[in-house]
């Protein structure tokens, strides 16, 4: 249950700090995508700050809520991101909430809810045994020079949902790493943290997933980066959760209701990511 707790306040807080991060990204030229000027001209904007300052706030309840349960159980409820962001920024902005957005929280509420029912996350252990990292580092490195090197070769939409996977796939990682280095607090005090690598890489990783994240904002649509940035995170570290902490999933004919579970997130997602709320508003989650 503490876990679960910490996931959601993280989702809520990364919510809050997606609005503040995509009203800034609106303000970047075209001219700075894909260089250090985009992160320049974000850093003397205050709101970008203030959301800043939400993802740290974010990052310490994630951290809490991957030390105490599994990643394949946490970092598929941040898929609800999306629908608090758009609940709350209705409330808050005091918009009416149309019912194409309680159809679109609907969809994702109730795939989380069969996803997570249907895999039933179970076991595994709360640090990366061996030299396991050697063979994931490489295959993600792999994986993320793909999708990179292709969406530059592309523009608009193509490009955002492209950027928007690398960077689903940065913050997955960014998880697993977290999780890992949270195992050396436990065994080790705070010098088992500070001298494990897994907290600098969890670092090196969350400022790369953000830079992936700024844009794929900055080039396209948020229907074409939501989907693939909340559906990435949440299978990339389940797969994280499978292959480094061995937790195990249900397979046979429970896979039917999973992906059932999947295309109802993935349906709510892009319906709530055309509402005009979602398009003015808010921005996708940065954690995974």
């Amino acid at each position: 249950m503490i876990s679960v707790l910490f996931a959601v306040l993280t989702a809520l807080s990364n919510g809050t700090a997606s609005v503040l991060q995509r009203r800034a990204a609106l303000d970047v030229p075209d001219s700075d995508a894909m260089r250090l000027s985009l992160i320049v001209r974000l850093l003397r904007q205050k709101v970008w700050l203030a959301g800043i300052g939400l993802v740290i706030v974010a990052a310490v309840c994630q951290a809490v809520a991957l030390a105490t349960g599994p990643i394949a159980v946490v970092q598929p409820i941040f898929v609800i991101e999306l629908p608090a962001t758009l609940l709350v920024a209705g409330f808050v902005m005091r918009v009416g909430v149309s019912r194409q957005v309680w159809c679109g929280v609907a969809a994702v509420t109730l795939g989380l809810a069969l996803g997570m029912a249907a895999a039933a996350p179970v076991g595994g252990s709360d640090d990366v045994q061996g030299a396991a990292w050697v063979p994931a580092l490489l295959a993600t490195a792999a994986f993320e020079a793909a999708l990179i090197a292709t969406a530059l070769g592309v523009a608009g939409n193509a490009r955002a949902a492209l950027l928007g996977l690398a960077a689903a796939c940065g913050y997955a990682l960014t998880a697993a790493l977290m999780k890992d280095a949270m195992s050396r607090l436990d065994a080790g005090g705070a010098v088992g943290l500070l001298t494990a690598w897994q907290l600098y890489a969890t670092a090196a990783a969350g400022v790369g997933a953000l830079f992936l994240l700024q844009n794929a904002l900055q080039a396209g649509s948020l229907v074409a980066v939501q989907p693939m940035l909340t559906l990435g995170d949440a299978l990339i570290s389940i797969t994280y959760g499978v292959t480094l902490f061995g937790e195990e999933l249900r397979t046979g004919w429970w896979l039917l209701p999973q992906l059932a579970g999947v295309a109802l997130i993935a349906a709510g997602c892009v319906v709530l990511a055309r509402t005009p709320l979602a398009t003015a508003n808010a921005a996708p989650p940065r954690t995974g």
